[in-house]
């Protein structure tokens, strides 16, 4: 089975979204979707994982299996060196582990900001109460969560949003109990409900590129959850 693309951008579909081309692939998309590369002075490749290092880079948008077998084949050498016009320059070989653990620790930390700013509730009682009223823009399970705790956290959501039926639930972090709850400063979180949807997409920013890069299907965001949830917000 191939490669889910990103979603397609032109450089002038919207002039207010940054847009970056592959360098593996040639495709562009939104910049917040890839990942930069960035070439030290010693001549070192480092990920940029929040792009905002002050030395050249380069972008990539292809999961970590698909970027590791460039790596090992020498075409991302290659690439770098053409994108940064350079003779030499080294990968190291722990590039691909080096991006996902960056992309870990951005979206718990962005998960630590969110809960000491009170835009998230765990626990499954306060959960279930948001959701069933409608004022969750996104649900996050652990992924050692039950199936059955899970199941009930996806369905209260569903009530919510008044789409039972529909299908929806909630994230699996590619993260258990333990390590969730630590980025969030709270006991035995395995349910997460983010109630602010600004809070959503701050955290979607970082979590769909994370989940992509490591190979989930499900990275993809919810804007339709997001906007329940300010209708919801507006009225109170």
């Amino acid at each position: 089975m191939g490669r889910t693309p990103l979603p397609r951008k032109t450089p002038n579909e919207d002039r207010h979204t940054p847009v970056r081309k592959c360098i593996l692939t040639g495709e562009r998309a939104e910049q917040r979707l890839l990942i930069r590369l960035a070439l030290g002075p010693d001549g070192q490749v480092a990920p940029d994982i929040h792009g905002k290092a002050p030395s050249r880079g380069a972008w990539v948008g292809v999961p970590a299996e698909e970027l590791e077998a460039a790596r090992v084949k020498g075409k991302l050498a290659g690439l770098l060196k053409r994108a940064f016009k350079v003779t030499e320059l080294s990968v190291p070989d722990d590039l691909v582990a080096r991006i996902g653990a960056g992309l870990e620790k951005a979206t718990l930390d962005r998960l630590g900001l969110e809960a000491r700013a009170s835009n998230l509730l765990s626990g499954a009682e306060k959960v279930d109460a948001a959701a069933r009223s409608g004022m969750v823009a996104l649900l996050l399970h652990a992924s050692d969560a039950s199936e059955d705790g899970a199941s009930k956290r996806d369905q209260s959501w569903r009530v919510g949003l008044e789409e039972e039926g529909s299908g929806r639930k909630g994230l699996r972090l590619p993260v258990d109990r333990d390590r969730l709850s630590a980025a969030l400063g709270r006991a035995n979180s395995v349910h997460v409900a983010i109630t602010d949807a600004k809070a959503a997409e701050r955290v979607k920013h970082h979590l769909e590129r994370w989940l992509y890069f490591i190979g989930c299907s499900n990275a993809r965001g919810d804007a339709k959850a997001g906007r329940h949830a300010d209708a919801a917000s507006d009225g109170n």
